[in-house]
């Protein structure tokens, strides 16, 4: 399928990143837009990115390729609602939320399911807005699309190149154990850091003596309380009875630990430790856990050599790799390519070097 015209309900990071790496990718493309602020659309319109200067009527969709739904999950089913009537029969939708559940419904009620694919790239950051956005940002990330059998094999074969095309990593699976899967590994880690804040903040002395040495392993377990209040208030009401599941089977291992604390019970102690350990050594990606990871992440293009000229950068100037690979799974990362490096002086030299050249986030 050729996409000529497409179109996004909200700009904000991730419909700005998708909609720059689009533009990367295929520069002749039409592209349209919608936001809550003018001043987004003005700017992506100087970028370049966007045909329209400005808010623009709902009916200049009725002729597009394909529409991201990039809003809020809620916003993304009010959208659904009001495009319906206008849609070209072959034009696929999607949306970029990560839950599934409420759209689902929503297109079964609507009798969508042929031209509606759910879709969430495993890509993003604390760091929110369409000014946060770049072109890399989806670039070897997960990027998971639920089905069903209405959606016809020729669209989902479209749409699957198209997003290879962009350097995504495409995975299947249903809604359902889309739902379950990020309640698992995103929503309740994210209400769990934000509990532990608040844990903090209320366990806290007058003179914050907490505030004052939570730093390290504490910042990083919690980093992702930062991220938006807003996005959590609509996941954790749309994702409720997952999230939900998953607080049950996270309080029986919780309980466990406990009870190994309560009965002084070492054996057991160390094996739950154990277990913690070795499943996290084996993760993809190790960051945001005790001890402190000298780790910088950089925004490359996907291209031959990118990773080798940074390496020889980096050797030139005396500076020991420790890991190097690029970052499949970005949710609330930032950067395509993470670094570790053995020490902290040799960490502010790697930054110091490279962001002449390239964007370093640590």
């Amino acid at each position: 399928m050729d996409f000529q015209k497409i179109g996004f309900v909200g700009l904000g990071l991730i419909g700005g990143s998708l909609a720059k790496s689009i533009k990367d990718k295929y520069p002749h493309t039409e592209m349209i837009a919608m936001a809550s602020r003018e001043s987004t659309l003005a700017l992506a319109y100087e970028d370049g990115i966007i045909r329209n200067n400005g808010f623009i009527p709902l009916s200049d969709f009725s002729d597009c390729d394909m529409i991201f739904l990039c809003s809020p999950v809620k916003i993304n089913v009010e959208y659904l609602q009001k495009l319906k009537p206008m849609l070209s029969s072959d034009c696929i939708i999607s949306d970029v939320g990560s839950v599934k559940g409420d759209i689902s419904k929503a297109v079964a009620d609507l009798q969508l399911g042929s031209q509606f694919i759910g879709g969430h790239p495993m890509a993003g950051s604390e760091a929110t807005g369409y000014n946060n956005a770049n072109k890399y940002l989806l670039e070897n990330a997960y990027y998971i699309l639920t089905v069903t059998e209405e959606f016809p094999k020729e669209k989902l074969d479209a749409f699957d190149t198209f997003l290879s095309s962009l350097g995504c990593l495409t995975m299947i699976m249903t809604p359902e154990k889309h739902d379950f899967s990020t309640a698992c590994i995103s929503h309740l880690p994210h209400i769990i850091a934000a509990s532990l804040v608040r844990f903090v903040q209320n366990a806290d002395s007058e003179d914050a003596t907490l505030k004052t040495i939570a730093a390290g392993g504490f910042r990083d377990i919690t980093r992702i309380a930062s991220s938006s209040p807003v996005m959590w208030q609509h996941i954790c009401s749309t994702n409720r009875d997952e999230i939900l599941k998953a607080f049950d089977l996270y309080e029986k291992s919780l309980q466990e630990f406990k009870k190994s604390v309560d009965t002084s019970d070492e054996a057991l102690t160390l094996s739950l430790f154990s277990e913690a350990k070795d499943y996290r050594d084996n993760l993809p990606v190790k960051k945001g856990v005790l001890p402190s990871a000298y780790e910088i992440y950089l925004d490359i293009a996907d291209e031959t050599g990118g990773i080798a000229t940074i390496a020889t950068i980096l050797a030139k100037n005396n500076i020991n790799i420790k890991n190097i690979g690029i970052v499949h799974n970005r949710e609330f990362e930032q950067g395509v390519l993470r670094i570790e490096l053995y020490t902290q002086d040799k960490m502010d030299e790697a930054i110091a070097i490279l962001q002449k050249d390239y964007t370093v986030h640590n």
